[in-house]
């Protein structure tokens, strides 16, 4: 493969993924603005507990996403995924910067807003799965973490770009003038990036791992041939080791800002830039964390990752409470180190469980209801656990419960640095490190 087909495939998917987690991210953004539109009444909490199970409503629509979209990978390919996710994503984030308020049309408003985001949790749940397999099966055997590490910059990025874009609009236009139809705005930029992600990734190829596998043999249905013990093995790794990752990446990326606003009385602005320097330091934790999964087995990361954020859950909520940007900032930070090592090794692995015959839809189901179950609750769960204890820091425990359960579950899994992805872990010799023993794809 040339250098040039390289940064070809990395950009495509990459910058795909920019736009898909862009749209993603808006609504995260603007819980507390949506809550005052579309749920509007005198309990504050209510509002955004309503809103926040909007939110949590594309998580559990990204099940469905991934398993229409995994069955499409596996039989038609990759790249046709990817073409469609990213329109649809667009669409349905376009839309919700149209959709009339609560006071203009009653309940028909967060009804249509649920809509919206059922179409953006279907297009996400086809993205991570596509994507992830497109950039594995196209990178070399030795640096699988390294080349899906650095799509991921791209698949957190997006949240640094969306919270100085609400900045930049909120200073400019005014609170009261962004209130009113400003927030609009960033939602109907979402399209206009989903064409840019089309336009990239249409002159995308196959990679050659995908064609040869099915040259070879290619599965008449990959949902029956995943639900086959093998392929239920790999979904029970991914359900063993994905929790941890998800619930730390949205109590930063879909409950930070909110925490910081509501419960730490921090200015939205300085929430919002505390949050964005913190996503830029994952985005750069996180191919860090590919890369040493590359070279020292991804089970040893993931050790790492998962103790780091067992020991750091509750000094970062604390710091993070304070009330100062210094604090929020730091203890943002603190849990990011512990995240973007975890994430680094398990966003390679848990693919890497499955062969290609049916690895788009085995990961995307096990991977997407691990992120409906953890993912899309977290920020659910943070703020009743704040309403019901009466503590900021409550939901410090969550996730150190979390991570230690997955800490413990990590050991049980098999090695998959190195291994075939045409066969992946079933069935191969081990060597005497427990890792498997490599064989060439192709």
């Amino acid at each position: 493969m040339t250098k040039a087909n390289s940064r070809r495939e990395i950009a495509g998917a990459s910058i795909g993924n920019f736009g898909e987690i862009y749209d993603f991210a808006v609504f995260g953004f603007s819980v507390p603005i949506l809550s005052a539109h579309f749920f509007p009444g005198s309990d504050r909490t209510a509002a955004l507990l309503s809103t926040f199970a909007v939110y949590a409503v594309a998580f559990f629509a990204r099940p469905i996403g991934g398993l229409i979209f995994g069955f499409i990978a596996d039989r038609i390919g990759r790249i046709e995924v990817l073409s469609t996710t990213v329109w649809l994503m667009a669409a349905g984030t376009a839309f919700i910067g149209l959709l009339p308020t609560y006071d203009q049309i009653g309940i028909a408003a967060p009804i249509l807003l649920v809509v919206c985001r059922v179409a953006q949790g279907l297009a996400l749940g086809g993205e991570t799965t596509g994507s992830t397999s497109f950039i594995l099966e196209s990178a070399p055997d030795d640096r699988r973490g390294r080349w899906i590490g650095y799509t991921l910059i791209f698949s957190h990025l997006p949240n640094s770009v969306v919270a100085l874009l609400l900045v930049g609009l909120r200073l400019a236009a005014g609170a009261g003038t962004y209130n009113d139809w400003v927030w609009r705005i960033p939602f109907l930029a979402g399209g206009l990036i989903g064409v840019v992600g089309f336009w990239l990734r249409r002159n995308l190829d196959e990679p050659e791992e995908f064609k040869q596998a099915a040259k070879k043999a290619r599965v008449g249905n990959p949902l029956r041939a995943a639900l086959r013990s093998g392929g239920l093995r790999g979904m029970l790794h991914v359900a063993m080791i994905q929790p941890v990752q998800t619930v730390g990446s949205y109590l930063l990326l879909g409950y930070m800002y909110t925490f910081l606003v509501n419960v730490a009385r921090l200015s939205p602005t300085a929430a919002l830039l505390s949050n964005c320097l913190a996503i830029v330091v994952l985005s750069a934790a996180i191919p860090f964390g590919g890369i040493l999964s590359d070279r020292f087995g991804r089970k040893s990361i993931l050790s790492v990752g998962a103790f780091w954020i067992a020991i750091a859950a509750y000094p970062a909520l604390h710091l993070a409470a304070s009330g100062t940007l210094a604090g929020a900032l730091i203890g943002q930070v603190l849990l990011v180190i512990g995240v973007g090592l975890y994430g680094g090794a398990c966003f390679v692995a848990a693919p890497e469980f499955f062969p290609t015959s049916f690895r788009a839809t085995g990961h995307a189901i096990s991977y997407q209801v691990s992120v409906a179950i953890f993912g899309g609750t977290t920020p659910l769960i943070g703020t009743w656990l704040v309403s019901y204890f009466g503590s900021p820091l409550a939901p410090s425990f969550y996730v150190t419960v979390v991570a230690i359960a997955c800490l413990i579950a990590t050991q049980f899994v098999p090695e998959t640095v190195g291994v075939s992805l045409r066969t992946s872990v079933d069935g191969l010799p081990t060597s005497k490190s427990g890792k498997a023993v490599m064989h060439r794809s192709n």
